[in-house]
């Protein structure tokens, strides 16, 4: 017999006794208090009507978590009026998008999960009381990133929130297919000093010079350009807006700047630069190519970087790396034949430094910039079949991964390192890199691409960016040749490349290949993908 109707039964036959006792005491005449009416309708007690009462579930407080922890659930506080025993029902109401978390235990009083992913993972409790259910209890566990990892190189969205047709270029509505622009990352977001002398990224923390009218003639022009060693001599030596310790930026924190709402003046034919939209936030001068000078063309607005090549470029020139606001390119460029603008920068000295993990299950963590990345590449056939595969894909139990785009890819370039001197891509070696022969016929590794849109002067979107961890090639004379650099960032046709305007075609000694361009960048549908997610 369950317990509580026992107790029940009990209590009513003692009743009864009682009841029984007092009216045979009435019915001699001796007055007895029995407690009781002595009314012949209370002798009649129905103990088949007793009620049940429902449990009460209490899934305990809400919890503020890190992120990759285990959490253990607590329903100790559950009840039952009737004393009860109860079984307990637990189950996931809402989980971060994305969230592969699943319950330990999910029947008892303290089952537990891992959180995943950074966000709000809201949990149902119901007990039983062998009767009925209780109501159901919810409980809200908040995860986010652990606060001791301290993000030294926080990487700038870029900006870019448009999408395009990859057919067409034209632009279109956004519908969450996988490009930049459905994504939204660490905003642009900077501050002019009252003076007007300094701009502060307060994404990055870095500080750099507002101008780079470097000889204070309020004209930027090629009076302004430096060879890259009295580049790096000028900001070292500058003091400046109350600082001595300025710089040349390193190509990562000089790409930092980069936004890709600008618009490729490579095709532009006219002198007026009004118009003209720079992949750099308007905050900062203006700086074009000087065509007064006979140097330059409109789109020469190259800034020097600290960063050289480790190894050289088109016919053997020490080469260094530069960002090119105006076409909205990193390429490799020569040190000693060519000049470019500077502009210096102070503020955190780790930026551009990577923080990598092995997480054992085919990811790879950077903990300096707060994303995950595949630890394997692997191959598309063009842009479009690269998003896919990235929407699509499942590693390490996460399904959130996304094409990088180029400011992220571009993080995980490893400037030290080349193709001509380590015989590996230009990335660390805790990840796995595809090799292939190139189309000149020898051992390189690839293009990878990248989900930001190259838009033209024309507004046409059909190019996109990818960056070169194997040889930036170009085909030049007759001859296939390493003319840019492996870390360059550049960009071709989405689709196919032999359609692309300007384009042509040559065979060398791994057959028909494509380029394009004053140094002939060779073009190829087919670039590598390696997926990224937030963690």
């Amino acid at each position: 017999m369950h317990k509580t109707r026992f107790y029940k039964s009990t209590s009513l036959l003692i009743s009864k006794v009682i009841k029984t006792f007092c009216l045979v005491l009435l019915m001699g005449q001796f007055i007895v208090s029995c407690g009781g009416s002595s009314s012949a309708d209370d002798d009649i007690i129905d103990d088949g009507g007793a009620t049940n009462n429902a449990p009460v579930a209490q899934a305990g407080s809400d919890q503020n978590v890190t992120t990759g922890s285990s959490i253990s659930l607590d329903a100790s506080d559950s009840s039952d009026v009737d004393g009860d025993s109860l079984t307990y029902s637990w189950s996931f109401s809402s989980v971060p998008s994305g969230s592969t978390a699943s319950l330990a235990n999910a029947s008892a009083v303290n089952p537990s999960f891992t959180s995943d992913l950074d966000g709000d993972y809201i949990l149902s409790l119901i007990v039983n009381d062998s009767m009925e259910n209780s109501p159901a209890d919810l409980v809200t566990i908040s995860s986010s990133a652990p606060s001791n990892l301290a993000k030294t190189y926080v990487i700038v969205d870029t900006n870019q929130t448009t999408c395009y047709n990859s057919s067409t270029g034209q632009s279109e509505t956004c519908t969450g297919g996988g490009s930049d622009a459905d994504y939204s990352g660490n905003q642009p977001d900077y501050t002019l000093t009252n003076n007007g002398l300094t701009v502060t990224d307060n994404v990055t923390g870095l500080i750099w010079t507002q101008s780079t009218d470097i000889n204070n003639d309020n004209v930027v022009n090629y009076d302004d350009k430096l060879y890259q060693s009295e580049a790096v001599n000028y900001c070292q030596d500058l003091s400046f807006a109350g600082r001595d310790d300025w710089r040349l930026p390193n190509i990562k924190e000089a790409y930092s700047l980069i936004l890709f709402s600008g618009k490729d003046a490579s095709s532009y034919q006219g002198t007026d630069t009004s118009d003209l939209v720079l992949f750099l936030d308007d905050i900062f001068d203006r700086a074009f190519g000087d065509l007064d000078s006979g140097n330059d063309r409109i789109i020469d607005g190259q800034y020097a970087s600290s960063t050289l090549y480790d190894s050289t470029t088109m016919n053997g020139d020490p080469t260094m790396f530069g960002v090119n606001y105006v076409d909205g390119r990193i390429k490799g460029y020569p040190t000693h034949i060519k000049e470019y603008y500077a502009r210096c920068v102070t503020g955190n000295t780790d930026y551009g430094i990577n923080d990598f993990v092995d997480n054992g299950d085919l990811s790879i963590s950077d903990n300096a910039t707060g994303l995950m990345w595949q630890q394997n590449d692997s191959e598309s056939i063009n842009w479009d079949d690269a998003i896919s595969q990235c929407e699509a894909a499942v590693t390490a139990q996460h399904s959130d991964w996304r094409l990088p785009n180029a400011k992220e890819l571009q993080s995980i370039v490893d400037y030290t390192r080349s193709p001509d001197t380590y015989s590996s891509a230009a990335i660390d070696p805790i990840f796995n890199a595809t090799s292939f022969l190139n189309e000149e016929g020898i051992t390189d590794w690839g293009y990878y691409w990248a989900s930001s849109t190259h838009v033209d002067n024309s507004n046409n979107g059909s190019n996109a960016t990818y960056v070169s961890f194997g040889r930036a090639l170009g085909y030049m004379n007759s001859n296939v040749l390493d003319v840019h650099g492996a870390g360059s960032q550049r960009s071709n046709d989405k689709v196919d490349v032999s359609s692309e305007p300007g384009a042509a075609s040559a065979t060398d000694g791994n057959g028909l290949f494509y380029f394009k361009g004053p140094q002939g960048d060779i073009l190829r549908d087919n670039n590598k993908i390696r997926c990224v997610r937030d963690f």
